[in-house]
């Protein structure tokens, strides 16, 4: 018997959002600390236009998104979660085509959201498969965190954005040759990143397998990874690098703006 797919809507009764709050609280480990999303953000937010949505299975919440209308005619996606054990059943997908379709029928470009370019499994979800485009690379952007999630780490972001023109889901993106790129970072002995001095027209940024479970292992280790992919994939970007792709093995592609070597 095939898996019934989840039901997107938007919520807005206090009680819908009292259960939304729970739920973003058991996601990031926080029920007794600051809240991912504040309940009186969210209800101001559902009030006045914003995006306050839930997924559910049957009368189960099992997942929710929030987001702002910017000054520049977008749609801010602030946070997403999937409860723990949900993940995998296409409800984070469900989240995102709904946001899509919302914005599109709000006269909205485009979507734009954070994430930490460390966790494999997003940066593959977000630029693989929704073709989201890497904007700019965010040192600490929100400062320390102390939840499960991010664990007092460093706050490092990319910032990307997600066109909506028809709300059709774009297609993976083509793989950019991940042999024919200059590895800049890599994974050394003992899971420790090692960088290389790289110059040409395409580059690869490695990431750990499980830099959540590294942090909790060894704090130190993943701070030093997360310093070294700063200084490789920010300083790419930086230097005119713009980012095409992420490879399902762990790996950020990219090449420069102008295509020259």
């Amino acid at each position: 018997m095939m898996e019934r797919s989840p039901q997107i809507r938007l919520l807005g009764t206090i009680s819908e959002l009292r259960q939304a709050d729970a739920l973003l609280r058991t996601v990031w480990g926080s029920e007794s600390g600051d809240a991912p999303m504040p309940l009186d953000t969210m209800r101001a937010l559902a009030h006045t236009g914003g995006y306050v949505a839930g997924a559910l299975s049957g009368e189960t919440l099992v997942g929710v998104a929030v987001g702002f209308v910017t000054a520049g005619g977008s749609l801010h996606s602030h946070v997403a979660g999937v409860l723990p054990g949900q993940q995998g059943r296409g409800i984070g997908l469900a989240l995102k085509q709904h946001q899509r379709q919302w914005a599109a029928e709000t006269g909205l470009a485009c979507i734009s959201w954070t994430f930490d370019p460390l966790i494999r499994r997003n940066a593959y979800f977000n630029l693989h498969r929704l073709g989201a485009h890497a904007q700019e690379y965010l040192p600490d952007f929100y400062g320390p965190i102390n939840d499960e999630i991010n664990g007092g780490d460093l706050t490092d972001r990319l910032f990307v954005t997600w066109p909506v023109p028809g709300c059709a889901t774009p297609p993976p993106a083509t793989d950019p040759g991940l042999e024919l790129a200059e590895p800049v970072l890599v994974s050394g002995p003992g899971e420790q990143p090692v960088r290389h001095a790289a110059t040409g027209p395409l580059l690869r940024c490695a990431v750990p397998e499980d830099a959540e479970a590294l942090r909790r292992r060894d704090f130190d280790a993943a701070r030093a990874w997360r310093l070294a992919l700063r200084e490789a994939l920010g300083g790419a970007l930086a230097d005119g690098y713009r980012i095409t792709g992420f490879d399902r093995s762990g790996w950020y592609l990219l090449s420069r703006k102008d295509g020259s070597a």
